[in-house]
């Protein structure tokens, strides 16, 4: 299997890991020599209820038998996406009224950076230094990493950055400026978390100005903080919430949310001002749906502050400066990139799914499902202190 995959998909990286997977289940993946391996990442946060949980798995093979794909986006009412929108509709801010349902987090991004330019009619758009919002060409123009953005340029003018949690820089934002586009917690950066109502002050120059925020809860969202989104740490509601990944629990899908005065600007002049094919499809949007009604009727997003306090109280070690960021979205930075990259590789010989983060090489992630159970946590966490030691 391996050898086909080198051979016939297109690769993302020279090395891939490359494991071979045979099924996967709640916290474990298996690959096919029947290696259980505990999964600490859960697909890059995509998999808040793990692998496979049977209320998703249900609600997919129902809709499969009614009815998947009728019509492009926002033509047929079809309950599966009417149902799920209304009900984040009801655990959102009033002002976050209506949601377009697309493919991924970085498709959501280019909708929400359309509907910010139609609706202000002005181009700037500020972004923050160390920001990663997708890798499409408008989610690409918000880096400030010039080494992946120079061999795709040009890319979309009239993008300007501001330092992450520095007050001084916030008066960079102005009358001429569309949005600001911030992700509540930087992910890629190392899962920096706004200090000092960072998030208020940006809210704040944004109103002042008539600019809009739009916050990016790709990774954030969904419980993985204790809060459905993140944002609601902060005391900071965006004009624009955009939302992906761990939505439909490993389905893909993404979504940009708005009040109906802004969202409305998108469906004239020109009318279909953003179109999708297969966004809000029915099967996707059953598992988004069972996804939401299991993370609001238990108890796992409370839940996700205390299995962060044991990570935090257990993974003491020399080699861990720091674990930064919020709930199950935690990144260990470690002394070097080299002992980062170590902990990583040695950790999938003993069975343990770890990863890196995109610019802070001295980082591995920790982002496992929501259901991650006490004992799992503990379990992995003890291989990462035996590989620790022995390094």
């Amino acid at each position: 299997m391996k050898e086909d995959f080198l051979k016939y998909q297109a690769q993302t990286s020279l090395y891939p890991l490359g494991m071979e997977i045979s099924h996967a289940k709640g916290c474990y993946i298996y690959d096919v020599q029947g290696n259980a391996h505990l999964d600490f990442v859960a697909g890059v946060s995509a998999c808040s209820l793990g692998h496979c949980h049977p209320k998703v798995v249900e609600a997919i093979k129902k809709q499969a038998d009614e009815y998947m794909h009728v019509m492009v986006y926002g033509e047929y009412a079809q309950s599966p996406a009417i149902e799920y929108a209304k009900l984040l509709q009801q655990n959102l801010p009033a002002n976050l009224e209506v949601t377009y349902l697309v493919n991924s987090g970085t498709e959501a991004m280019e909708g929400a950076l359309k509907l910010a330019r139609r609706y202000t009619g002005r181009s700037q758009i500020i972004a923050a230094h160390n920001a990663y919002h997708g890798n499409t060409m408008g989610s690409l123009s918000l880096m400030d990493y010039e080494e992946r953005k120079a061999p795709f340029r040009p890319l979309i003018p009239d993008v300007n950055h501001i330092r992450f949690n520095q007050d001084e820089d916030i008066n960079l934002i102005t009358e001429k400026t569309a949005c600001v586009v911030l992700e509540t917690i930087q992910g890629g950066a190392g899962f920096i978390v706004p200090e000092n109502d960072y998030l208020k002050k940006i809210r704040d120059k944004c109103n002042e100005v008539g600019a809009l925020l739009i916050l990016d809860e790709i990774q954030p969202g969904f419980g993985r903080t204790g809060k459905l989104f993140a944002f609601e740490h902060f005391n900071c509601a965006p004009d624009i919430l955009v939302i992906g990944k761990g939505m439909a629990s490993g389905m893909p899908v993404g979504a940009f949310i708005a009040g109906r005065t802004i969202m409305d600007t998108l469906s004239d002049g020109p009318k279909m001002g953003h179109i999708t094919t297969f966004g809000g499809n029915p099967v996707i949007a059953a598992a988004s749906l069972a996804t939401l009604q299991v993370l609001l009727d238990t108890s796992l997003i409370a839940e996700t502050l205390e299995k962060e306090k044991l990570f935090r109280e257990t993974l003491t070690h020399p080699k861990i400066k720091e674990i930064r960021g919020k709930g199950l979205m935690l990144a260990l930075i470690m002394e070097t990139p080299e002992i980062a990259d170590r902990l990583v590789l040695e950790a999938k010989e003993k069975n343990l799914i770890l990863f890196w983060l995109l610019f802070e090489k001295r980082a591995v992630r920790i982002s496992p499902p929501l259901t991650i159970s006490k004992e799992e946590i503990l379990k992995g966490c003890r291989v990462i202190l035996d590989i620790l030691d022995g390094i």
